[in-house]
């Protein structure tokens, strides 16, 4: 079932059928390098991680990341666009990533303006937030086109790697 659907795109929630395609998206090398290695090897890896994540990100806060199908061919999966609460971060942040063949082809910004809109319109939210590699200058790019802007530097995980924090304001109070 979808969510929403764009131009070119069907936005639905991720299932454990999806397995093989995150496999795939979370060993690309856009991921690996600004993301991180999720150590997602196998079938039954992929299946616990949308379980233990997404699945639960559904229950727990009405969204989450969702695929996105080709309208053209919908039994495509391109990649994933979504928002999602941090323990670590205060407020709700938008996220995406792409197989590579669909990288730079204006995915990233007609799934990401439709998920601002899902954001203000269904979940009503009054703020998204970003949080980005400082060395990955298409997502920096990307999110400001989608109207964030730059806040600050933070470094909110374990990891210890800082990241850059943006925002944008979707209802006024």
């Amino acid at each position: 079932m979808y969510i929403s659907s764009t131009a070119r795109l069907h936005l639905s929630e991720l299932n454990t059928n999806d397995a093989p395609f995150i496999i795939e998206l979370l060993n690309t090398p856009n991921w690996l390098k600004f993301i991180g290695d999720r150590n997602i090897h196998s079938i039954k890896d992929a299946e616990d991680y949308i379980t233990n994540h997404h699945i639960k990100n559904y229950r727990e806060n009405g969204f989450g990341f969702y695929k996105l199908q080709l309208k053209s061919d919908p039994l495509k999966t391109i990649g994933c666009c979504g928002l999602i609460k941090r323990p670590e971060l205060d407020g709700v942040d938008i996220g995406f990533a792409f197989l590579p063949e669909y990288e730079g082809k204006g995915f990233g910004f007609e799934s990401a303006s439709e998920i601002l809109k899902l954001a203000k319109t269904k979940f009503n939210l009054n703020e998204i937030i970003a949080i980005v590699a400082p060395d990955n200058p298409n997502s920096i790019k990307l999110l400001e086109k989608l109207g964030l802007t730059y806040q600050k530097k933070i470094t909110p995980f374990a990891d210890g790697k800082e990241l850059l924090l943006l925002s944008k304001i979707l209802n006024k109070n």
